[in-house]
């Protein structure tokens, strides 16, 4: 048996990770004021349950994990991030994803990963029901903590 065989692998250094105090999101089956590295929760049913068009869940300094909500016939504008890749899974809905003046139809369950410099948006086909996803932008693209409770909030933000 080698050295590392039928033992426990040693638990990685903490060194550099982001600790985050609090509860882990609703659905969490963490207590109150428990100490976790990263975000731990049931990210479908916090997509689920959110009404709010863009709510940053978490940021660490490579990564930002983000829920957003877009009503019937919305979509979040032509948009290119330059530097960041960005990752985007649907939890309920209805979506067509333009990624470069090319579409694709996506439905619960369905992702989509749009490499930095790709122009893109999201639209919510459904003419009456939200479209429900979460996204993970690497490196992070909000200010921690950001809460946008409708898409015109945020475009009015993003230009002041």
């Amino acid at each position: 048996q080698g050295p590392s065989q039928g033992r426990r692998a040693r638990r990685p250094s903490r060194q550099g990770t982001q600790e985050v105090t609090g509860s882990c999101g609703h659905g969490s089956e963490e207590p109150q004021g428990t100490t976790v590295t990263g975000h731990v929760g049931a990210i479908e049913e916090l997509a689920l349950r959110s009404t709010f068009f863009r709510q940053v869940l978490f940021t660490s300094t490579h990564a930002q994990l983000v829920l957003m909500c877009l009503q019937p016939g919305e979509d979040i504008g032509d948009e290119v991030h330059a530097e960041v890749d960005q990752f985007f899974r649907i939890e309920r809905g209805d979506a067509s994803f333009v990624l470069d003046e090319k579409e694709a139809h996506l439905v619960h369950g369905g992702g989509v990963v749009v490499p930095a410099g790709t122009y893109h948006n999201v639209i919510n086909v459904s003419k009456t029901a939200p479209l429900k996803l979460h996204t993970i932008y690497a490196p992070p693209n909000h200010p921690d903590g950001t809460l946008h409770k409708t898409e015109a909030e945020a475009t009015e933000k993003a230009h002041t």
